[in-house]
């Protein structure tokens, strides 16, 4: 039997995006982290060339709350009289609020490894190591960067699942490469993905 070399972390912030592309210029945010989001978190931390974390699920630990946000644009988008002016154009959104999250993880090979090492059990320790120490190779967000997260690290003993929340998204981004490492842009999907008493499994 494969060996599994499991990793973890917990995140919590004021505010997060995890945006729904059906929802056009008005963004709308899902009710929990997408893949790629959770896979993103786990890259700020830790990555080797020949391996990455896998997210496999997440459990929500506060309750879900939507807040309107809006941006305001100085940008070539806005229309010719508030260019003239000097006025913003508001980007609307509808956001997460008051976020916790227990995300969990498997490394995964991508190539052979190097030297004839075991890279798996390297990247999980290199995790767990730089996740106390606090390092990350960029800066961690909850979807949108200026999201950034008020907690990441270990588990907290006061942290609980939100064991109430049962939904059923309908359609859900999954991943916007084809592959983990080194992929061609190409939006995946899945259906009626279940939150299942606080917690998001992500199928492969």
């Amino acid at each position: 039997m494969e060996k599994l070399y499991e990793v973890s972390f917990e995140i919590a912030g004021p505010a997060a995006m995890f945006t729904r592309p059906d929802t056009g210029a008005a963004q709308v945010s899902y009710p929990a982290p997408t893949y790629s989001s959770a896979k993103g978190i786990f890259e700020a931390v830790a990555r080797l060339k020949s391996a990455y974390i896998q997210p496999t699920k997440v459990e929500i630990c506060a309750p879900i709350r939507f807040s309107k946000y809006v941006t305001n644009s100085g940008g070539p988008l806005r229309k010719a009289n508030q260019k003239k002016s000097g006025s913003s154009y508001q980007i609307p959104a509808t956001i997460l609020v008051d976020v916790c999250y227990r995300v969990y993880g498997v490394v995964k090979a991508v190539t052979d490894s190097p030297n004839n090492t075991n890279h798996l059990h390297a990247l999980q320790e290199i995790f767990k190591r730089r996740l106390v120490k606090g390092q990350q190779y960029y800066t961690p967000c909850l979807g949108w960067s200026e999201f950034v997260p008020s907690y990441l690290g270990l588990f907290r003993e006061s942290t609980n699942i939100e064991k109430t929340i049962n939904i059923v998204i309908p359609s859900m981004l999954h991943a916007v490469f084809d592959k983990p490492v080194n992929g061609q842009i190409k939006f995946i999907y899945r259906q009626n993905v279940k939150i299942t008493s606080g917690v998001i499994a992500y199928a492969e």
